[in-house]
């Protein structure tokens, strides 16, 4: 860095002092900028010594602008003791842990979550091997492996997995046509499939329609109706006390989420906003029956084709298909004009 200056230098030799001038009133008003938005300035050693070179060539009363201030220079100061008196360790002090005893400490965990460290030492020491509980506690805390009660029930992502098979959600969501009027469409989404059944659209969304799509849904589930346990909803007042009904027949309880608080119907929410952007936001609706047929197209295609990253990778209503090592044709399939492309193998 010091000989990368001082080529700097010479090379301002070859420049009109005009140009010099102006770079310096440039440079001293960028300077005053960064100064009102850094705090604390953290130079270099390299910037340090090169600071400390040229500070001696400007006058007394020049020096006091400098961002040098004393308890940076006391803080240099202490940097120079410290370093003067430290010195290097002879001794390897305590033996590293062995990457056998390591591997056996986060098998034993993993295996027995009840397991605190001092248990995981007996049984270690019960194997003819030696570790002392510290030692297992660090191993653990390295590895980022909670404590034993902390480890003995399920986290939350496991147990909304496990509850996942047994939960409905369901919204409404408007959409403006052409010509501004507003239509309400009526979508439910499972959990744990990620499967989305679009159940109706319509201008007025009364409560004698509203519990009719209820019914329909019964329907399109047929046998599946029995796996589920809860349906979550917001507390719009299109969701009436006949609708509630028709899901607590069937032994589905109705679970409503707090006031403004979209996240507890996080999935029903992040489909609304895939739909927007994929589809609502790239299409001009013309009326009622436009937008459902655009909203059928859409639910075929995100069943069958549009990959999920909580089913890894694969879509609702379709596994995925075998790994293939030589080279495939894919062939590719337009919906709604263009606007949605679905790709397949060609046999």
């Amino acid at each position: 860095m010091i000989v990368l200056r001082v080529f700097g230098w010479i090379a301002l030799l070859a420049r009109s002092q005009a140009s010099k001038d102006a770079e310096i009133l440039v440079l001293r008003h960028q300077l005053a900028v960064l100064c009102r938005q850094v705090a604390v300035p953290r130079p270099s050693w390299a910037d340090r010594a090169i600071i400390s070179a040229l500070a001696r060539l400007l006058p007394r009363r020049r020096r006091c602008h400098l961002f040098v201030t004393p308890r940076m220079l006391l803080r240099w100061h202490a940097d120079l003791v410290k370093r003067r008196w430290t010195y290097l360790r002879h001794g390897r002090g305590r033996p590293p842990i062995r990457p056998t005893i390591r591997a056996l400490v986060l098998r034993l965990a993993a295996e027995n979550p009840d397991w605190g460290s001092r248990r995981i030492a007996r049984q270690i020491a019960g194997l003819g091997r030696k570790a002392s509980p510290a030692t297992v506690w660090a191993i653990l805390k390295k590895a980022g492996v909670d404590p034993a009660p902390r480890r003995s029930g399920p986290t939350w992502a496991q147990f909304l997995k496990a509850q996942a098979s047994g939960i409905l959600a369901c919204d409404f969501f408007s959409v403006e046509t052409v010509m501004l009027a507003r239509l309400y469409c009526f979508a439910v989404v499972e959990h744990a499939t990620r499967r989305v059944h679009v159940l109706g659209v319509t201008a007025r969304p009364t409560a004698g329609r509203v519990a009719q799509q209820a019914r329909n849904l019964m329907l399109d589930l047929g046998d599946r109706i029995s796996d589920f346990r809860f349906l979550i909803r917001d507390r719009d007042s299109k969701y009436t006390a006949l609708f509630d009904e028709v899901f607590r027949s069937e032994g589905i309880r109705v679970v409503l989420t707090a006031p403004q608080a979209p996240r507890m119907n996080a999935v029903m929410g992040r489909w609304v906003g895939t739909v927007r952007r994929e589809l609502l936001d790239r299409i001009l609706i013309m009326n009622e029956r436009h937008l459902r047929k655009v909203l059928a197209e859409y639910e075929t295609h995100f069943n069958r084709h549009r990959p999920q990253r909580a089913l890894k990778q694969a879509s609702p209503l379709r596994a995925l298909p075998d790994p293939v090592d030589a080279d495939i044709a894919v062939s590719r399939r337009d919906r709604l004009g263009g606007l949605l492309h679905e790709y397949a193998q060609v046999a």
